[in-house]
């Protein structure tokens, strides 16, 4: 009886000190699995309108996945002007947007194919 205990205490041991490492790898990888994938994930738009002095563009777009918003139309800052500048009224595009400071922001945007 007493090896069985000594068993049981020992694997009780290795069991404690195995499960709070298998859920601190799964914790710090989601993050990594989240980036990944935000930043992968470019939304279908229609250019409505460019407004290359101020860097904003309106955009009406489909479901923007990352950020679990729905398909509407909506006005954009653009991270860099230089981003805006092939554009023009009607173009299908892919963009990428994130949000910052309450900011929505067009980091990437290019032709949809």
């Amino acid at each position: 009886m007493n090896i069985i205990q000594q068993i049981l205490a020992i694997s009780a041991v290795a069991l404690g000190a195995a499960l709070p490492m298998s859920s601190f790898a799964q914790a710090t990888m989601e993050p990594a699995k989240t980036e990944a994938a935000q930043s992968t994930s470019l939304t279908d738009g229609e250019i409505k309108k460019v407004d290359l002095d101020n860097g904003k563009v309106t955009i009406k777009h489909g479901d923007i996945q990352h950020l679990d918003m729905p398909g509407m139309t909506m006005v954009f800052t653009a991270k860099d002007k230089n981003l805006l500048s092939n554009l023009k009224l009607g173009d299908k595009v892919k963009f990428m947007v994130v949000q910052e400071g309450g900011k929505m922001i067009v980091t990437d945007i290019q032709p949809a194919r």
